[in-house]
């Protein structure tokens, strides 16, 4: 996209492109959101909604529903930082992060869940506030705006139902999840964006009202720097960013006097690091946590076509637990990979593995998610890049296993006549008899292949400055000003499905934000 197709694009009224400018953008607001995913969309939308004078600014681009294409190759570099290949340092896990307004909630399959109450149980002891009634009540007014509702039995599709059966089989805990959705036509192509418009996400039920409020967008902006006066921030400054070359263009600078963070928990740490914002105990960007998670694939003898309808509409809980002592720490749940992904879990070279591709049709998949105890670390890189410094310890690789093992005999248990377990070498197994011998002693680095799609706790709440980075209602310790709405706030992993806390965070934010303006 040249700077003139950059002028000629229509974007909603409220939204620019900082790439269409002919010279250095300098706008000024009273607060700059950075990042319009879950926290900061729900913090730019209640703002703009109070009457504030806010600004959103967005790395990715706008996506109008028939922008939308079911295609890897099209959508993939679009949706997902660094062209979805992100990872981490060793490329041993790939970590899947969106980008565009909406953020993840662009390309998420609309998993639902609050925070368990052990979770909060253990962030309460850490110092974390007010994580009570109202918290609950802010969980609920969410689920009613996005319109959360468990999947209808008749939308559960044939790879969900393999779950489900092979955990009624095997006496395990299993229940079907909750989505927000309205208008799904079941395409069943979430993870590259609807083009039937049928998210309730946050581009769709947040931007808009926003915008029509008179909140300002500004989308093809990468934010590079922090601005602050001594310990007050003052504003963002960075680049246009050409969307389609990626090729840096002119600089921009929005001035506030607050500033809220929602570019993910990855995205936030690296940009507060490298703005050199004050860290006298070293904490940003630590602590990090990304639920580590394998696919495990079998294969019947019956049509499962598992890319059809709605994605990811069952999970099992029976090795999930909560709590330091926890000795079981995995959520199961169904998933799917589009072609181009699952051509590269399938096993084999050449012949063997087109032989494996064509039993494409015929495959179900788990996946098997840890909730993870081991922490990483963030650090920045140039542009966009983002340095990700994670390697499980044994623990973490003891609980992949047991979710590999759990994964491949509820398979066995739906009728599956073998099992493809994606260690290195592959595991292709005909009887669950041959389950035990899989533990986390043989694993590591590339074995089994490993996706995370929920980074969270690099900057994470607490009343002490001393052991956290933000207050309980997201403002930061030691920048006035400043604030914090993604998952980077959750001090501990959750053990599920980010999407609904980050929303519920962002709108405490914004209230706690509120609260601090003066009278309007």
């Amino acid at each position: 996209m040249s700077r003139a197709d950059a002028k000629r694009r229509v974007l909603p009224a409220g939204m620019i492109s900082a790439a269409a400018s002919d010279s250095a953008l300098r706008l000024n607001a009273d607060v700059v959101v950075v990042g319009l995913g879950a926290g900061g969309g729900m913090a730019f939308h209640d703002l703009a909604l109070a009457g504030v004078d806010v600004i959103g600014v967005e790395l990715g681009d706008y996506f109008a529903p028939e922008d939308m294409r079911c295609r890897e190759e099209v959508m993939l570099p679009k949706l997902f930082m660094e062209g979805a290949s992100r990872g981490t340092v060793d490329q041993a896990i790939t970590v899947m992060q969106g980008k565009g307004v909406g953020g993840s909630t662009l390309h998420n399959t609309n998993l639902c869940k609050r925070l368990p109450e052990p979770i909060l149980e253990i962030w309460r002891g850490q110092g974390v506030e007010d994580l009570g009634a109202e918290l609950q009540a802010d969980f609920q007014r969410v689920e009613e705006l996005l319109d959360v509702h468990p999947v209808p039995d008749d939308r559960v599709n044939a790879n969900n139902h393999a779950l489900f059966r092979g955990a009624r089989e095997l006496g395990y805990r299993h229940a079907v999840l909750s989505h927000n959705r309205q208008g799904c036509r079941q395409s069943g192509m979430c993870e590259l964006g609807c083009p039937n418009n049928g998210k309730q996400n946050a581009a769709k039920v947040l931007i808009p009202p926003a915008l029509n409020a008179g909140g300002r967008a500004l989308v093809h902006a990468r934010v590079d720097r922090i601005l602050t006066r001594g310990r007050q921030v003052c504003g963002v400054a960075g680049r246009a960013i050409d969307p389609l070359s990626g090729a840096e263009l002119q600089p921009f600078e929005v001035r506030a006097e607050r500033v809220v963070l929602g570019a993910s928990a990855t995205n936030s740490a690296a940009l507060a690091i490298k703005s050199g914002l004050p860290d006298p105990h070293r904490l940003t960007g630590r602590r990090l946590h990304i639920h580590p998670g394998a696919f495990v694939m079998g294969v019947f003898d019956e049509t499962i076509e598992g890319w059809k309808g709605v994605p990811q509409s069952a999970e099992c809980t029976e090795f999930l637990n909560f709590g330091h002592d926890a000795e079981q720490r995995v959520w199961l749940v169904s998933g799917f990979a589009h072609p181009g992904a699952a051509a590269g879990l399938m096993p084999g070279f050449g012949a063997a593995h087109a032989s494996m591709m064509r039993l494409y049709p015929n495959v179900a998949a788990i996946i098997a998610m840890v909730h993870d105890h081991y922490s990483g670390h963030v650090r920045p890189r140039d542009g966009e890049r983002v340095q990700i410094h994670y390697r499980p310890d044994r623990a973490e690789l003891n609980q992949v296993a047991l979710g590999m093992r759990e994964a491949a005999r509820i398979l066995f248990a739906a009728g599956a006549r073998q099992v493809i377990i994606p260690t290195s070498p592959p595991r292709l197994l005909d009887s669950p008899a041959q389950l035990d011998g899989l533990t986390g002693a043989e694993l590591g680095p590339f074995n089994p292949s490993m996706v995370a799609v929920h980074p969270m706790s690099t900057m994470w709440m607490g009343a002490d400055p001393r052991s956290s980075v933000v207050s309980s209602h997201g403002a930061h310790h030691q920048v006035r000003g400043l604030f914090v709405a993604d998952g980077s706030l959750f001090p501990t992993s959750i053990g599920g499905p980010p999407q609904i806390p980050i929303y519920t965070f962002g709108r405490r934010v914004a209230r706690a934000l509120l609260a601090g303006l003066p009278a309007r």
